[in-house]
């Protein structure tokens, strides 16, 4: 931003040149700007869920029944 409090034409291109941060970058920036942690663990038993579907789908299905 100038001095003045308005954005200028070189805010826009610096952030435009910037490097990408990937869905993963913003979720994390997200939380922590926001201080949502309470979303942390919903997100990690999603993954888990998500992870053990997909599992259960292959060749490692026999070993995941077996721990429930």
């Amino acid at each position: 931003m100038s001095e003045s409090g308005k954005p200028n034409d070189n805010d826009f291109a610096k952030q435009a040149s910037g490097q990408e941060v990937g869905f993963l970058g913003e979720l994390w920036g997200m939380l922590k700007q926001n201080k949502k942690w309470w979303l942390l663990p919903i997100i990690v038993a999603l993954v888990v869920v998500a992870g053990l579907i997909i599992l259960g789908g292959t060749a490692a299905a026999p070993f995941i029944y077996t721990l429930f």
